[in-house]
Protein backbone atom coordinates (compact mmCIF):
# COMPACT_ATOMS: atom_id res chain seq x y z
CA UNK A 1 0.00 0.00 0.00
CA UNK A 2 1.30 3.44 -1.21
CA UNK A 3 1.84 6.57 1.32
CA UNK A 4 -1.29 8.19 -0.19
CA UNK A 5 -3.38 5.26 -0.05
CA UNK A 6 -2.72 5.01 3.56
CA UNK A 7 -2.85 8.81 4.27
CA UNK A 8 -6.49 8.29 2.90
CA UNK A 9 -7.72 4.98 4.70
CA UNK A 10 -6.18 7.00 8.26
CA UNK A 11 -8.22 9.81 7.09
CA UNK A 12 -11.51 8.23 6.65
CA UNK A 13 -11.39 5.84 9.92
CA UNK A 14 -10.70 9.27 11.89
CA UNK A 15 -13.36 10.92 10.21
CA UNK A 16 -15.89 7.88 11.33
CA UNK A 17 -14.38 7.61 14.89
CA UNK A 18 -15.52 11.35 14.84
CA UNK A 19 -18.55 11.28 13.55
CA UNK A 20 -19.50 8.39 16.31
CA UNK A 21 -17.81 10.35 18.44
CA UNK A 22 -20.18 13.67 17.64
CA UNK A 23 -21.70 15.71 20.39
CA UNK A 24 -25.52 16.86 20.91
CA UNK A 25 -24.57 20.30 19.48
CA UNK A 26 -23.49 18.55 16.02
CA UNK A 27 -25.94 16.49 15.79
CA UNK A 28 -28.74 18.10 13.53
CA UNK A 29 -30.34 15.19 11.32
CA UNK A 30 -32.40 16.04 7.96
CA UNK A 31 -35.49 13.97 8.21
CA UNK A 32 -35.79 11.35 5.77
CA UNK A 33 -40.08 11.61 5.86
CA UNK A 34 -41.69 12.39 2.99
CA UNK A 35 -45.56 13.61 3.92
CA UNK A 36 -47.65 16.95 2.28
CA UNK A 37 -46.07 20.52 3.33
CA UNK A 38 -47.92 23.52 3.20
CA UNK A 39 -45.61 26.40 3.65
CA UNK A 40 -47.10 29.53 4.62
CA UNK A 41 -45.48 32.87 4.21
CA UNK A 42 -48.20 35.61 4.32
CA UNK A 43 -50.73 34.79 7.48
CA UNK A 44 -54.38 34.19 5.78
CA UNK A 45 -55.53 37.32 8.12
CA UNK A 46 -54.42 40.36 8.85
CA UNK A 47 -52.77 40.55 12.42
CA UNK A 48 -51.30 42.13 15.62
CA UNK A 49 -48.21 41.66 16.87
CA UNK A 50 -48.19 42.08 20.36
CA UNK A 51 -44.93 41.66 21.45
CA UNK A 52 -42.34 43.44 19.29
CA UNK A 53 -39.05 44.78 20.58
CA UNK A 54 -37.65 47.87 18.03
CA UNK A 55 -35.06 50.32 19.24
CA UNK A 56 -35.87 52.53 16.54
CA UNK A 57 -39.16 54.31 15.89
CA UNK A 58 -37.84 56.63 13.14
CA UNK A 59 -39.55 57.56 9.91
CA UNK A 60 -36.67 55.45 8.06
CA UNK A 61 -37.44 52.29 10.05
CA UNK A 62 -40.86 52.54 10.22
CA UNK A 63 -40.48 52.38 6.16
CA UNK A 64 -38.36 49.42 6.52
CA UNK A 65 -40.72 48.09 8.60
CA UNK A 66 -43.90 48.25 6.44
CA UNK A 67 -42.07 46.59 3.97
CA UNK A 68 -42.06 43.55 5.82
CA UNK A 69 -44.82 43.13 7.54
CA UNK A 70 -47.27 43.78 4.48
CA UNK A 71 -45.22 40.84 3.03
CA UNK A 72 -46.66 38.61 5.78
CA UNK A 73 -49.93 40.39 6.33
CA UNK A 74 -48.92 42.13 9.57
CA UNK A 75 -51.60 44.98 10.05
CA UNK A 76 -50.21 46.63 13.45
CA UNK A 77 -47.17 46.38 15.46
CA UNK A 78 -47.19 46.94 19.19
CA UNK A 79 -43.50 48.16 19.77
CA UNK A 80 -43.29 47.21 23.67
CA UNK A 81 -40.25 49.11 24.11
CA UNK A 82 -41.33 52.68 23.91
CA UNK A 83 -39.52 53.90 27.58
CA UNK A 84 -41.30 56.58 28.32
CA UNK A 85 -40.98 61.07 28.74
CA UNK A 86 -38.79 62.17 25.62
CA UNK A 87 -38.36 58.99 24.40
CA UNK A 88 -41.88 58.03 23.91
CA UNK A 89 -43.01 61.31 22.73
CA UNK A 90 -40.14 61.61 19.97
CA UNK A 91 -41.97 57.96 19.09
CA UNK A 92 -45.22 58.56 19.05
CA UNK A 93 -44.69 61.53 16.82
CA UNK A 94 -42.95 59.79 14.03
CA UNK A 95 -45.35 57.14 14.11
CA UNK A 96 -48.25 59.95 13.84
CA UNK A 97 -46.44 61.70 11.17
CA UNK A 98 -45.65 58.45 8.88
CA UNK A 99 -47.87 55.17 9.48
CA UNK A 100 -50.42 56.73 11.84
CA UNK A 101 -52.59 53.15 11.62
CA UNK A 102 -49.70 50.67 11.57
CA UNK A 103 -48.11 50.69 15.70
CA UNK A 104 -48.33 51.67 18.91
CA UNK A 105 -45.54 51.47 21.94
CA UNK A 106 -46.58 50.79 25.25
CA UNK A 107 -44.49 52.57 27.78
CA UNK A 108 -41.94 51.46 29.88
CA UNK A 109 -41.71 52.00 33.85
CA UNK A 110 -38.30 52.01 35.48
CA UNK A 111 -39.20 50.13 38.87
CA UNK A 112 -35.34 50.54 41.11
CA UNK A 113 -35.21 52.42 44.22
CA UNK A 114 -39.28 51.44 44.73
CA UNK A 115 -40.09 53.19 48.79
CA UNK A 116 -38.30 56.05 48.03
CA UNK A 117 -40.70 59.31 49.64
CA UNK A 118 -42.47 60.13 46.43
CA UNK A 119 -41.20 57.37 43.86
CA UNK A 120 -44.10 56.03 43.57
CA UNK A 121 -46.15 59.27 43.17
CA UNK A 122 -43.99 60.28 40.51
CA UNK A 123 -43.88 57.07 38.65
CA UNK A 124 -47.66 56.56 38.29
CA UNK A 125 -47.93 60.48 37.32
CA UNK A 126 -45.21 59.83 34.13
CA UNK A 127 -47.09 57.13 33.35
CA UNK A 128 -50.43 58.96 33.35
CA UNK A 129 -48.43 61.33 31.40
CA UNK A 130 -47.30 59.02 28.71
CA UNK A 131 -50.59 57.01 27.93
CA UNK A 132 -51.59 60.27 27.50
CA UNK A 133 -48.98 61.00 24.56
CA UNK A 134 -50.14 58.10 23.03
CA UNK A 135 -49.05 55.19 24.64
CA UNK A 136 -51.24 52.24 24.53
CA UNK A 137 -50.31 49.92 27.72
CA UNK A 138 -47.95 49.31 30.13
CA UNK A 139 -45.21 46.54 29.77
CA UNK A 140 -43.12 45.08 32.66
CA UNK A 141 -39.94 43.57 31.90
CA UNK A 142 -38.60 40.46 33.54
CA UNK A 143 -35.89 42.62 35.43
CA UNK A 144 -38.58 43.02 37.62
CA UNK A 145 -38.68 39.84 39.83
CA UNK A 146 -35.00 39.17 38.89
CA UNK A 147 -32.97 42.36 38.92
CA UNK A 148 -34.70 45.34 39.96
CA UNK A 149 -34.25 46.41 43.43
CA UNK A 150 -35.77 48.34 46.48
CA UNK A 151 -34.42 51.23 47.95
CA UNK A 152 -32.95 49.10 50.32
CA UNK A 153 -30.95 47.56 47.77
CA UNK A 154 -33.46 44.29 47.94
CA UNK A 155 -34.89 42.06 45.25
CA UNK A 156 -38.39 43.87 44.26
CA UNK A 157 -40.91 41.20 44.16
CA UNK A 158 -43.78 41.65 41.79
CA UNK A 159 -45.91 42.05 44.10
CA UNK A 160 -44.69 44.35 46.42
CA UNK A 161 -47.34 46.59 47.62
CA UNK A 162 -45.53 49.42 46.77
CA UNK A 163 -46.54 49.35 43.23
CA UNK A 164 -49.84 48.45 43.87
CA UNK A 165 -50.45 52.05 42.32
CA UNK A 166 -49.06 51.39 39.12
CA UNK A 167 -51.17 48.25 38.44
CA UNK A 168 -54.21 50.20 39.35
CA UNK A 169 -53.86 53.32 37.06
CA UNK A 170 -53.41 50.90 34.20
CA UNK A 171 -57.02 49.66 35.29
CA UNK A 172 -58.31 53.18 35.93
CA UNK A 173 -56.91 54.21 32.26
CA UNK A 174 -57.97 51.21 30.83
CA UNK A 175 -54.96 50.32 29.04
CA UNK A 176 -53.51 46.14 29.26
CA UNK A 177 -50.37 45.43 31.14
CA UNK A 178 -48.28 43.07 29.12
CA UNK A 179 -45.95 41.27 31.64
CA UNK A 180 -42.63 39.03 31.33
CA UNK A 181 -42.12 37.51 35.07
CA UNK A 182 -39.04 34.66 35.08
CA UNK A 183 -37.88 32.56 32.78
CA UNK A 184 -38.84 29.22 31.75
CA UNK A 185 -38.21 26.74 34.42
CA UNK A 186 -35.91 24.75 33.38
CA UNK A 187 -33.70 27.79 33.30
CA UNK A 188 -33.64 26.62 37.55
CA UNK A 189 -33.75 23.26 37.06
CA UNK A 190 -30.27 21.34 36.89
CA UNK A 191 -28.41 21.44 34.08
CA UNK A 192 -28.41 18.23 32.94
CA UNK A 193 -28.82 15.14 30.45
CA UNK A 194 -33.02 15.51 31.70
CA UNK A 195 -33.26 19.06 31.16
CA UNK A 196 -35.09 20.26 27.90
CA UNK A 197 -32.54 23.28 27.46
CA UNK A 198 -29.72 22.42 28.41
CA UNK A 199 -28.04 23.18 25.26
CA UNK A 200 -29.38 27.03 25.60
CA UNK A 201 -27.63 26.76 28.62
CA UNK A 202 -24.80 25.86 27.24
CA UNK A 203 -24.81 28.11 24.68
CA UNK A 204 -26.30 31.05 26.85
CA UNK A 205 -24.85 30.42 30.15
CA UNK A 206 -25.98 33.54 31.87
CA UNK A 207 -29.85 32.26 31.92
CA UNK A 208 -28.75 30.02 34.30
CA UNK A 209 -30.63 30.56 37.58
CA UNK A 210 -30.95 28.87 40.69
CA UNK A 211 -33.14 29.36 44.03
CA UNK A 212 -31.01 31.63 45.48
CA UNK A 213 -30.28 33.94 41.70
CA UNK A 214 -32.53 35.35 42.78
CA UNK A 215 -35.36 33.42 43.96
CA UNK A 216 -37.13 30.31 43.42
CA UNK A 217 -39.07 29.95 39.85
CA UNK A 218 -42.49 29.29 41.21
CA UNK A 219 -41.90 31.90 43.68
CA UNK A 220 -41.78 34.49 41.15
CA UNK A 221 -44.67 33.28 39.03
CA UNK A 222 -46.94 33.22 42.26
CA UNK A 223 -46.14 37.01 42.61
CA UNK A 224 -47.33 37.83 39.43
CA UNK A 225 -50.13 35.82 39.64
CA UNK A 226 -50.94 37.65 42.97
CA UNK A 227 -50.76 40.82 40.69
CA UNK A 228 -53.49 40.04 38.78
CA UNK A 229 -55.71 38.42 41.59
CA UNK A 230 -55.38 42.06 43.47
CA UNK A 231 -56.14 43.87 40.96
CA UNK A 232 -59.06 42.74 38.61
CA UNK A 233 -59.85 45.51 37.11
CA UNK A 234 -56.49 45.65 35.20
CA UNK A 235 -56.03 43.47 32.31
CA UNK A 236 -53.29 41.64 32.06
CA UNK A 237 -51.54 39.89 29.06
CA UNK A 238 -48.83 37.16 30.56
CA UNK A 239 -45.77 36.90 28.07
CA UNK A 240 -45.01 33.57 26.59
CA UNK A 241 -47.77 31.98 27.81
CA UNK A 242 -46.89 32.75 31.65
CA UNK A 243 -43.78 29.71 31.08
CA UNK A 244 -46.93 27.31 30.90
CA UNK A 245 -46.93 26.18 27.41
CA UNK A 246 -45.72 22.95 28.54
CA UNK A 247 -48.76 22.42 30.88
CA UNK A 248 -51.61 23.81 29.02
CA UNK A 249 -54.25 22.18 31.60
CA UNK A 250 -52.29 23.87 34.45
CA UNK A 251 -52.88 27.50 32.71
CA UNK A 252 -56.17 26.93 31.78
CA UNK A 253 -56.85 26.64 35.51
CA UNK A 254 -55.26 29.90 35.80
CA UNK A 255 -57.20 31.10 33.17
CA UNK A 256 -60.16 30.11 34.77
CA UNK A 257 -59.39 31.40 38.56
CA UNK A 258 -57.91 35.04 36.85
CA UNK A 259 -60.51 36.24 34.15
CA UNK A 260 -58.24 39.15 34.00
CA UNK A 261 -55.69 37.21 32.59
CA UNK A 262 -54.56 37.20 29.04
CA UNK A 263 -51.56 35.23 27.43
CA UNK A 264 -49.38 35.93 24.18
CA UNK A 265 -47.57 33.11 22.62
CA UNK A 266 -44.63 34.81 21.94
CA UNK A 267 -41.76 32.76 21.73
CA UNK A 268 -43.68 29.59 23.01
CA UNK A 269 -44.59 28.20 19.58
CA UNK A 270 -42.26 25.18 19.79
CA UNK A 271 -43.73 23.81 22.92
CA UNK A 272 -47.45 24.40 21.46
CA UNK A 273 -46.09 22.56 18.04
CA UNK A 274 -45.32 19.01 19.39
CA UNK A 275 -49.06 18.83 21.19
CA UNK A 276 -51.19 19.86 18.43
CA UNK A 277 -54.37 18.04 19.77
CA UNK A 278 -53.50 19.23 22.80
CA UNK A 279 -52.58 22.61 22.34
CA UNK A 280 -55.96 23.13 19.59
CA UNK A 281 -57.97 21.59 22.09
CA UNK A 282 -56.67 24.78 24.52
CA UNK A 283 -56.83 27.18 21.50
CA UNK A 284 -61.11 26.06 21.22
CA UNK A 285 -61.76 26.64 24.98
CA UNK A 286 -60.28 29.96 25.82
CA UNK A 287 -60.06 31.54 21.92
CA UNK A 288 -61.15 35.13 23.26
CA UNK A 289 -57.82 34.81 26.08
CA UNK A 290 -55.20 34.10 23.63
CA UNK A 291 -53.08 36.84 21.64
CA UNK A 292 -50.60 36.68 18.78
CA UNK A 293 -46.99 37.10 19.29
CA UNK A 294 -43.51 36.85 18.40
CA UNK A 295 -40.90 38.86 20.30
CA UNK A 296 -37.85 38.98 18.53
CA UNK A 297 -37.99 40.56 14.89
CA UNK A 298 -36.63 38.21 12.31
CA UNK A 299 -39.38 38.38 9.39
CA UNK A 300 -37.85 35.29 8.32
CA UNK A 301 -39.28 32.87 11.46
CA UNK A 302 -43.07 34.10 11.24
CA UNK A 303 -43.97 31.24 8.70
CA UNK A 304 -43.28 28.52 11.21
CA UNK A 305 -46.32 30.31 13.44
CA UNK A 306 -48.58 30.61 11.05
CA UNK A 307 -47.76 27.19 9.83
CA UNK A 308 -48.48 25.94 13.80
CA UNK A 309 -51.53 27.59 13.45
CA UNK A 310 -52.85 27.36 10.31
CA UNK A 311 -52.54 23.94 8.47
CA UNK A 312 -52.14 20.56 9.98
CA UNK A 313 -48.83 20.04 8.01
CA UNK A 314 -46.87 16.89 10.42
CA UNK A 315 -43.16 16.96 11.49
CA UNK A 316 -41.84 19.99 10.06
CA UNK A 317 -38.41 21.77 11.45
CA UNK A 318 -38.46 24.97 14.12
CA UNK A 319 -35.81 27.53 13.41
CA UNK A 320 -33.74 27.29 16.77
CA UNK A 321 -32.17 24.01 18.11
CA UNK A 322 -31.49 25.52 21.40
CA UNK A 323 -35.11 25.99 21.71
CA UNK A 324 -36.54 23.26 20.58
CA UNK A 325 -34.71 20.54 18.82
CA UNK A 326 -38.40 18.51 18.31
CA UNK A 327 -40.38 18.85 15.17
CA UNK A 328 -43.60 21.02 14.78
CA UNK A 329 -47.41 19.72 13.82
CA UNK A 330 -49.57 22.04 13.16
CA UNK A 331 -53.09 22.44 14.87
CA UNK A 332 -54.76 23.52 11.53
CA UNK A 333 -57.19 26.27 13.82
CA UNK A 334 -60.82 27.44 12.49
CA UNK A 335 -61.59 30.59 10.75
CA UNK A 336 -62.57 32.23 13.36
CA UNK A 337 -60.41 30.94 15.95
CA UNK A 338 -57.94 32.34 14.26
CA UNK A 339 -59.17 36.13 13.36
CA UNK A 340 -59.65 35.99 17.14
CA UNK A 341 -56.12 35.07 17.92
CA UNK A 342 -54.90 37.13 15.11
CA UNK A 343 -56.48 40.50 15.59
CA UNK A 344 -59.83 40.42 17.40
CA UNK A 345 -58.24 39.42 20.88
CA UNK A 346 -56.23 42.52 20.39
CA UNK A 347 -58.79 44.66 19.03
CA UNK A 348 -60.34 44.21 22.03
CA UNK A 349 -57.81 44.79 24.71
CA UNK A 350 -55.87 47.76 23.53
CA UNK A 351 -56.89 51.11 22.78
CA UNK A 352 -57.38 52.89 19.63
CA UNK A 353 -56.39 50.25 17.40
CA UNK A 354 -57.40 51.05 13.60
CA UNK A 355 -60.48 48.31 12.88
CA UNK A 356 -60.07 48.94 9.39
CA UNK A 357 -57.51 46.94 8.70
CA UNK A 358 -59.63 44.01 9.17
CA UNK A 359 -62.26 42.15 7.84
CA UNK A 360 -65.38 43.59 9.24
CA UNK A 361 -66.92 39.46 10.11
Amino acid sequence: MNLKISLAVIVLVCNGLAAQEMGFEEYNPKSTLVVPVHEVTKAKYPFVDIHSHQRSMSAQSLKGLVADMDAMNEAIMVNLSGGSGSKLAESVDNIAKNYPNRFVVFANVDFDGAGKPGRTEKTVAQLEADIKKGARGLKVFKSLGLRNVDSDGKRLAVDDVRLDPIWAKCGELGVPVLIHSADPKSFWDDMNADNERWLELKTHSRRKRSDTDPAPWQQIIDEQHNVFKKHPKTNFISAHMGWYANDLQQLGGFLDDMPNMYVGIAAVIAELGRQPQNAREFFIKYQDRILFGKDSWKPEEFPTYFRVLETNDEYFPYYKKYHAFWAMYGLNLPDEILKKVYYKNALSLVPGLDKSLFPED
